[in-house]
């Protein structure tokens, strides 16, 4: 962490920014066949040392559940994240990975996951959603949009931009 805070640290100096992706990937994870590593417990406490080592950009997988400290039985935080702090509604579980960013006060951006065929495009537009409403930065789409014929994966993207472009699509910021 120190080398990569160092490496931050210069690349500010220089004027660029910094990305680092704060997955966690680890089979102990997973139990009764549910994988805890896109908890909202577990990705937020991940994202922490991505902002605290001066990340101006923190990429995570979208948190798809939550209780990974309860269920796993290590590490642990408070109840009051699991009773009053989130929900299992995703837009809640994604702005728990943002209140690790500083609140976001550090881009968040989430990962659009694996391109896996005629659901992407309607995949990818609920993620935008859920991150923008959170107060979340953005998304990457690159398998999804890549993976796939030119036309479709431009349509793709248009749809993701038209998310972030769409006022009507409330932001989460008010809700700190």
């Amino acid at each position: 962490m120190r080398e990569v805070g160092t490496v931050f640290a210069r690349a500010h100096e220089l004027g660029m920014f910094t990305v680092l992706w704060c997955y966690q990937r680890n089979s102990a994870f997973k139990k009764d066949g549910v994988d805890y590593a896109a908890s909202a417990d577990l990705t937020g406490q991940a994202n922490h040392p991505g902002v605290t080592i001066e990340a101006d950009i923190v990429k995570q997988q979208q948190a798809e559940n939550n209780g990974g400290y309860r269920t796993l039985g290590f590490g642990g935080t408070h109840d009051l994240l699991y009773d009053r702090l989130t929900s299992n509604q995703p837009i809640d579980l994604t702005r728990w990975q943002v209140a690790n960013c500083y609140r976001g006060r550090v881009g968040l951006l989430n990962s659009g996951g694996a391109s896996v065929g005629q659901g992407d495009l309607a995949q990818a537009v609920r993620t935008a959603v859920i991150n923008k409403r959170t107060g979340g930065t953005g998304l990457i789409t690159g398998r999804k949009a890549f993976q796939r014929p030119t036309g479709e994966g431009v349509d793709l993207l248009h749809a993701v931009q038209d998310v972030y472009l769409d006022n009507s699509v409330s932001t989460g910021s008010s809700g700190w």
